[in-house]
């Protein structure tokens, strides 16, 4: 049995760091294809493409913190994270799909907010 080192920890967390990078610019997006669907009919297009990215973004997201987790040796915390954030997307699609734009539009700024805060608590944690 090894022990792993504190670099090794460290790479299974920079991966949760880019899957969490990577989930909120996708949610960012999601916004901006929000706006342009008002406007034209190619934004449906890019909202529903950006959809996609953004739901394999939240699966990355736990398939990080569960590599994070066991063999990293880290928290099983961010697993109940992003456990959750896959759970929103996956309402979020489905609201999506049948335009319950009353509930859809809150929940993708829930999303986005909770998702800055995640990507900023290791800046947080360094202080």
């Amino acid at each position: 049995m090894t022990t792993q080192t504190t670099a090794e920890r460290r790479g299974t967390g920079t991966l949760v760091s880019v899957s969490v990078a990577l989930q909120t610019a996708a949610i960012f997006f999601q916004a901006i294809t929000a706006g342009i669907m008002l406007g034209t009919h190619h934004g449906e297009v890019l909202h529903s493409v950006g959809a996609r990215v953004m739901f394999a973004a939240s699966m990355l997201y736990v398939l990080a913190a569960v590599l994070g987790w066991k063999p990293g040796g880290g928290s099983p915390r961010p697993i109940w994270y992003s456990v959750g954030f896959l759970l929103l997307a996956s309402i979020q699609v489905v609201l999506g799909i049948n335009h319950v734009a009353a509930v859809h539009v809150p929940l993708g700024v829930l999303m986005f907010g909770m998702s800055l805060v995640l990507l900023g608590q290791p800046l947080y944690r360094r202080r």
